[in-house]
């Protein structure tokens, strides 16, 4: 036997394969970058600061991020990328150094009424195997416990042919599944008032529905019209049975309506089928409104909200059946699932108990596997993407993170600085767009971009560390270390709104009194039961004007315009100023270009790879026809006009012949909120988080209420804008509105009036008001969470 020696020799030259510790990004022209160059360096912790709508989002996401999965969706065959989605390569020069990057962005899971958290984070299916395996008594494999499959049984003869001749044989098939027959595995069962759907004094001919899109003129009155089955001139009230049962319960019939043959529907199967399948956020405003009004959804009474059969709930581990343990904190289900000892599955339990201790170190311990993914804010959506990727064992990849700190308590920032800090240890590039100076505070790299927003915006204003950004005169370096002060005196509230015995989610029977007339800041630590609170107890109340978290959804042909309602006052008044019809100025209707419909861009599908937008050669990119473009109003084309910045439009509209009040109340509204740079034109799809967040508050400023509910209007906002927010804020308050915002930002509670702080802890550890009182009592007192990070924040 042989031993080898090493002798230890003076180490050689840097490798080349090591030299590429950078990320290079030269002549990004992304949206609004302006032709800017940078260089990241790998295995850092890089973030990127700039006021909202500088760029940040572009250069990260739409260009480093992008180009990224770009490259790695073309490493397969063109069959697989006719599968997924696809990118196209981003406005930029050269872009070398990336590696496999992984994207955790801010955006609501899908609001798919069957998605859960267990769901989306395959949970749910190792507690199935789980199941299948150990449940006694055993009813199956793990698509018995699943509530997305249905049971179902048939039996036929089938025709098999064998060495040349056909035989029939008889075939049977079962599957057994987990879901709940009377709700189809949703949990809840709906009950419609009629009264809400028609009026039952008119007849078809005349319009009875109540139902959006169901006008007498529209396809379905034409419809209802014209098939035969009760006489369109008779009050509905005087339909016999077999009228009414036709008109709202006849199972779907071919027919032929004004010489077209259609499907004829009752009213209920109809609606179950376009409205109460989708989950409640995901529908249109108008329709949700709708649904509000005339359906009633109440647990469902056979699986008392389980959504699972009754087998898959006879099964049970323990004592446990799945629905038990979908319904527990996932704090408590971790404990249980690390008390169960079976050699047979330990290495399903190792995974699964992982995947759950996960949520409890990422700070989302207070959820239930069960809780409905649509609910989730933006911040608990973000974090429960992560899940997946803590303790994974991949080096050398790059995280991107859009503000990690979304929803977060101060107290549980410091933990999710942590984690980024834990993936950049392991190795890895870690990217994060971030506002709040505390994660700030951790990068070892910062890139500033603006130095303004939109068109003002786009260029790397100071690269460097953190204490080089603090000392620079960029406006994120002179807004750093800005600290608000707690108010010298509160205003006095004008009343309150007693809210007693709440009990929704987590609240533990509370009662509360809400001051009026004053800012209400609603606090507490992620899960403590701030939203269950506001939304459960006020939002519903007559006068109150809620505007949540929920994405403005929108194509690439919504625009500011569109979206706030703009666009119809300006259309009228060039309608009028012309003695033309409003329709001519909308690119989505009679006025739109022929040849691009009013896109303004001819698209070319290129199957697996990114499609193609050119501009038109019509319109020249301006999506009207150009008859309508030779009408003006004020000297101003309609093309022009959608080409002015919120600013120039507010002018524009207010005096001489382009005067319009109805316009320039909106405009006004845009400007407060300080989005004065953006085109009224500009398509949504290339805003920023914090200017979608900005345009939904000016839009509902307009809103007819005595009492504004916002939560966490600060997401996405720079700490320049925050102060513009505050202004606002105290705006609203003075004018005679009262307030309730729920937010973590400390410039915000300290500006308050008055805190609500609930905890002490979440989930079952929270529910409880722990403090009712002004910030200064609340600062003095340092009895919670809440009020020590806020004196700290103060400074006293």
């Amino acid at each position: 036997m042989s031993t080898a020696t090493r002798t230890h020799t003076q180490s050689p030259a840097l490798h080349v394969a090591d030299s590429h510790d950078l990320i290079r990004v030269h002549g990004a022209r992304e949206n609004n970058l302006k032709d800017i160059s940078v260089e990241i360096p790998k295995r850092r912790l890089t973030v990127f600061t700039g006021v909202s709508g500088s760029g940040k989002s572009s250069l990260v996401f739409g260009t480093i991020a992008a180009e990224s999965q770009r490259l790695i969706n073309e490493t397969y065959s063109a069959f697989v990328q006719g599968f997924m989605p696809t990118v196209a390569r981003p406005d930029v020069d050269v872009l070398d150094g990336l590696t496999t990057a992984i994207i955790v962005d801010q955006e609501r899971m899908g609001a798919n009424v069957r998605s859960t958290v267990g769901t989306v984070t395959d949970a749910n299916a190792m507690l199935r195997i789980l199941f299948s395996r150990l449940g006694q008594p055993h009813i199956g494999s793990s698509q018995a416990f699943s509530f997305n499959v249905a049971s179902i049984s048939g039996a036929g003869a089938v025709t098999v042919e064998r060495a040349g001749k056909k035989t029939k044989e008889r075939r049977e098939f079962s599957i057994t599944g987990g879901m709940c027959p009377r709700c189809e595995g949703m949990g809840r069962v709906s009950d419609i008032d009629l009264t809400q759907l028609y009026d039952d004094s008119k007849s078809i001919n005349e319009g009875p529905f109540t139902i959006p899109g169901y006008s007498a003129e529209g396809w379905y009155g034409r419809i209802y019209r014209d098939c035969g089955f009760f006489d369109p001139d008779k009050p509905i009230r005087e339909f016999t049975t077999r009228e009414l049962n036709d008109l709202l319960y006849k199972e779907p019939t071919r027919i032929k309506a004004e010489g077209i043959n259609v499907t004829y529907e009752g009213l209920i199967p109809k609606l179950q089928k376009s409205m109460l399948s989708k989950d409640r956020e995901a529908l249109q405003p108008h329709v949700r409104a709708f649904v509000d009004r005339a359906v009633t959804f109440t647990v469902c009474p056979e699986c008392d909200g389980t959504r699972l059969s009754e087998r898959a709930r006879s099964s049970k581990i323990d004592g446990i059946s799945i629905a038990d343990a979908c319904a527990m904190q996932i704090s408590d289900l971790a404990t249980w699932v690390r008390t169960l000892h079976a050699p047979a599955v330990a290495p399903l339990l190792t995974a699964l108990g992982e995947t759950l201790d996960s949520f409890v170190e990422i700070g989302l311990g207070y959820l239930s596997l069960d809780r409905p993914s649509g609910t989730l804010s933006g911040g608990e959506a973000q974090r429960t993407k992560m899940i997946r990727h803590l303790g994974s064992s991949l080096t050398d990849v790059t995280y991107v993170f859009d503000e990690p700190t979304i929803g977060l308590h101060p107290h549980d920032v410091q933990r999710m600085n942590d984690l980024l800090l834990q993936l950049r240890d392991k190795g890895n590039t870690v990217l994060v767009v971030e506002h709040k100076p505390e994660a700030i505070a951790i990068a070892d790299h910062v890139v500033d971009l603006g130095p303004g927003a939109g068109a003002a915006g786009g260029e790397v204003v100071f690269e460097g560390t953190v204490e080089g950004l603090r000392a620079s005169d960029t406006v994120t370096g002179r807004h750093l270390d800005d600290r608000a002060r707690l108010k010298p005196s509160a205003r006095t509230p004008a009343g309150v709104l007693p809210v007693r015995g709440a009990d929704t989610n987590n609240l533990q029977d509370v009662d509360v009194d809400i001051p009026l007339g004053v800012l209400v800041v609603v606090t507490g630590v992620a899960g403590s039961g701030k939203s269950s609170l506001i939304h459960g107890s006020v939002s519903g109340r007559d006068g109150v004007v809620s505007i949540d978290q929920g994405a403005i959804r929108g194509s690439r042909r919504s625009n500011p315009a569109t979206y706030t309602g703009l666009l119809d006052p300006i259309r009228k008044a060039f309608a009028k100023a012309n003695g033309v019809k409003p329709a001519l100025f909308s690119a989505n209707s009679e006025g739109a270009c022929p040849t691009c419909n009013g896109a303004g861009v001819i698209y070319t599908d290129l199957a697996m790879m990114a499609g193609v937008a050119t501009t038109c050669e019509e319109c020249e990119g301006k999506r009207f026809q150009a008859s309508v473009l030779e009408y003006r109003l004020g000297g101003r084309n309609i093309s022009e006009v959608l080409a002015m910045s919120v600013t120039d439009a507010s002018a524009f509209f207010r005096a001489g012949e382009a005067r319009t009040p109805a316009a320039r109340a909106i405009l006004d509204r845009l400007a407060d909120v300080g989005l004065g740079y953006l085109t009224l034109g500009q398509p949504l799809t290339t805003l920023s988080g914090g200017e979608r967040q900005r345009l939904k508050l000016a839009t509902h400023m307009g809103a007819n209420g005595g009492l504004y509910v916002l939560d966490e209007p600060t997401t996405g906002l720079h700490l320049a804008d925050v102060e513009q927010l505050l202004g606002l804020l105290d705006r609203l308050v003075d004018s005679g509105k009262s307030v309730i915002v729920i937010e973590h930002h400390q410039a915000v509670m300290a500006h308050a009036d008055w805190i609500i702080d609930l905890g002490p802890g979440a989930g079952h550890d929270g529910g409880r008001i722990v403090f009712s009182g002004t910030p200064a009592d609340l600062v003095a007192a340092r009895s919670t969470l809440t009020g020590e990070h806020l004196a700290a924040y103060v400074g006293t």
